[in-house]
């Protein structure tokens, strides 16, 4: 399985992770991103075919986005479609041009699906984005499918859930409340005061290192190319992962209701099937939900002890 790999946004959480277990696997990894030693803006359509003329690359895993987040996307919406959208478009038409014989890794998001008219989301439902981020990501879907039947470039959609882990920014649920629950910890506070939007919100997560093995086992010859879940089958709330954080940090927990977070338009419960994914792969997720919590607390409580470290004496 091993080859010469392009990864773009690898400077981003799961970047980060996929390129660590690329190199660990015995791949060659290109790193590609806009924040890279040689940077990258997947806007500029002639930097973009250069980069993927030099990389000559086996397979193209693209993860990279203008707008990551769901609430920021709301903030702006026109960008986030239109910069998410145009980074996907000049990336294709590169590989289309530049390396037609990769196999591509279109990295998706299970939030295209919407309100599911069934639980779990197979890769059959149809795709009703209901936010900005969303929307993005169906563009991108879409026009992954387009190269694929147009141009026949072997391309893999992957639509993942929710995940999570250490090194996630603190835009995202779970490391925002596990950093909460450390910036507590470190203080000596208790109880942990810890803020969230809607409580009763479920979400399917699933730990990053489970996901970017998966995303590697996709790129495998005899896979056949399509669409992907990438996901754990599970759901939890808010309230549901702050019960275990405090189980995790044997500590009394403050769960405190932001009105300001709440999302009218959230979609209740989002829960994948990852039925073809094992099937097309034998994978399945191996990381609890439980480890995952811990390992993200512990990350943010040396993150935040080294921040607050004094600087050594020179």
């Amino acid at each position: 399985m091993t080859g010469r790999v392009l990864i773009t946004g690898s400077s981003g959480f799961a970047g980060r992770h996929l390129a660590a277990w690329c190199r660990a696997s015995g791949d060659d990894v290109i790193a590609a991103s806009r924040s890279s030693s040689a940077p990258l803006d997947l806007r500029d359509a002639d930097a973009t075919r250069a980069a993927v003329a030099a990389a000559a690359p086996d397979v193209v895993y693209h993860l990279a986005a203008a707008v990551t987040s769901v609430g920021v996307s709301w903030d702006d919406p026109l960008t986030t479609v239109h910069d998410n959208t145009l980074l996907t478009l000049n990336l294709l038409e590169a590989i289309r041009v530049e390396a037609p014989g990769a196999r591509v890794i279109c990295i998706g998001s299970g939030e295209v699906y919407g309100p599911p008219a069934q639980l779990p989301v197979d890769e059959r439902a149809p795709l009703r984005p209901q936010n900005p981020y969303a929307l993005s990501k169906a563009n991108s879907d879409l026009a992954a499918g387009f190269y694929a039947d147009a141009h026949g470039l072997e391309i893999v959609r992957t639509r993942s859930f929710n995940h999570a882990g250490p090194g996630q920014a603190p835009t995202y649920a779970i490391s925002s409340f596990a950093r909460q629950v450390a910036v507590a910890l470190e203080a000596g506070e208790s109880p942990a005061r810890v803020v969230t939007g809607n409580p009763g919100t479920r979400r399917d997560f699933t730990d990053v290192r489970d996901v970017v093995r998966a995303y590697r086992l996709l790129a495998a010859e005899g896979v056949e190319p399509g669409v992907y879940n990438v996901c754990s089958g599970r759901t939890a709330s808010a309230k549901e992962l702050l019960e275990l954080l405090g189980e995790i940090a044997q500590h009394e927990i403050d769960h405190v209701v932001d009105p300001a977070l709440v999302r009218a338009h959230d979609v209740a419960e989002l829960r994948g099937s990852n039925e073809r994914l094992g099937a097309a792969t034998g994978w399945a997720p191996e990381i609890e939900l439980h480890q995952t919590l811990a390992d993200t607390v512990a990350w943010w409580r040396e993150e935040l002890a080294r921040v607050d470290s004094p600087p050594a004496p020179e």
